[in-house]
């Protein structure tokens, strides 16, 4: 494993305000700014590796190849061959699955997905709308990928669920190997419909792109669970257990949620947590990727330029159907063009798109998106402050721009 990696962490500005650091430390002018925030870490087995690809890379390619976003909340362990899987809880025949048991014992099954940090966008949420808890993501804390291994349902259908109708279940993901920031383990849950469901696709994934996961990806199984916050694909997959309460893990209890406002800082939180519910399905949301933000375009005769950006349906309710795009504020609309890959993606997959729009010159010029899907969700032009900073999704806005 290589020693250091480097961390990309490109956040955009407010309006009207100095780019600042990921430190907090002001910077006037755009490059400095870039500069200040490609950071360079050391990173072990017993360190978190946090990072998020430039979004005009990760917008390169419909799957992502070569830039996934990394979330961790502790080491990266590295697993052997020998790993177990064990099936427990409210079932009537307790499972220990091997990695050959989970390549051939269940049929296989592809799924492409997105999949997204539950802090996407918060870097716009702390800037658009005041200070939130959590680590700075901008833009490129997600991927799309294919994903490939058994069903869960398949998997807990030989186990033999053991509920009654009336009981509601849950089934929880857990990890073991190392000790987390805030727990001694890692875990998270959905709910057992949810993972019962055929049409889902609830997976354990032991392939991602047509090879063996990686180890910074979970290598050799993980919980693949589209449409819902990346924190509950749980990796480095040791247990799965049935239960009548969702996992008792802390970043399920306590972190991941969307607190009401009034939850305005830790202290005040304490008695929102029980009982908020935990964040399940991401909301719809899409980013302008291309133009950067603060970039000086130069207008080609027609007065037209090319937008181009990435769209995300609201949990499992996609595909994406259409992206809009404003260059005026808002008053009117351009439809832009998915590509074709995309339309092709399923109902798990983001969209990228592209638009030809007409851009008047001056400075301080924005550009808007937002985003629909088949589910009739639409972006929300007045998103809600939460103080987690999880589940942003304001209209995509490149800002700042310079026109002549």
């Amino acid at each position: 494993m290589p020693s250091a990696a480097l961390i990309y962490l490109y956040n955009a500005a407010p309006r009207h305000e100095p780019y600042s650091t990921i430190d907090g430390s002001p910077h006037q002018d755009i490059q400095s700014y870039r500069d200040a925030n490609v950071m360079q870490i050391d990173y072990s087995e017993k360190e978190p590796l946090n990072r998020e690809p430039p979004v005009q890379d990760l917008i390169s390619s419909f799957i992502t190849y070569n830039n996934a976003y990394d979330r961790n909340h502790g080491g990266i362990p590295h697993c052997g061959d020998d790993h177990i899987v064990k099936v427990d809880g409210a079932v009537k025949k307790e499972l220990f699955l091997s990695l050959r048991d989970l390549r051939t014992r269940y049929k296989q099954h592809e799924v492409a997905c997105a999949l997204q940090c539950a802090g996407l966008r918060r870097h716009t949420m702390r800037t658009f709308l005041k200070e939130v808890s959590g680590i700075d993501w901008g833009d490129g804390a997600v991927m799309n990928c294919i994903w490939k291994g058994p069903k869960l349902k398949d998997i807990l259908n030989e186990a033999a669920i053991d509920l009654t109708f009336e009981e509601t279940g849950h089934v929880a993901f857990a990890c073991y190997y190392t000790k987390v920031q805030d727990d001694d383990w890692y875990g998270g849950s959905i709910s057992l419909s949810r993972a019962m469901r055929d049409d889902a696709d609830v997976i354990l994934a032991l392939d991602m792109n047509g090879k063996p996961l990686s180890a910074n990806h979970g290598y050799p199984v993980r919980a693949i669970v589209p449409g819902i916050a990346g924190c509950r694909s749980v990796k480095w997959l040791q247990r799965i257990t049935v239960q009548e309460k969702e996992s008792d893990n802390f970043y399920q209890q306590y972190d991941y949620k969307i607190l009401p406002p009034q939850a305005i800082d830790a202290e005040a939180a304490k008695q929102y947590w029980q009982i908020t519910p935990g964040l399940q399905d991401m909301p719809i949301n899409s980013i302008v990727a291309i133009p950067r933000n603060g970039e000086i375009i130069t207008l080609p005769s027609d007065g037209k330029i090319q937008v181009k950006g990435y769209a995300l349906p609201y949990g499992d309710q996609g595909p994406v159907t259409k992206v809009e795009v404003s260059t005026d504020e808002g008053e009117t609309w351009v439809d832009a063009k998915i590509s074709e890959e995309s339309k092709r993606g399923g109902k798990w997959s983001w969209a990228l798109w592209t638009a030809s729009v007409k851009l008047s010159r001056g400075k301080e010029k924005r550009i808007f998106s937002r985003a629909f899907d088949a589910g009739g969700n639409t972006q929300n032009p007045n998103p809600s402050w939460t103080l987690r900073g999880v589940g942003y999704n304001g209209y995509g806005e490149s800002r700042n721009l310079i026109v002549q």
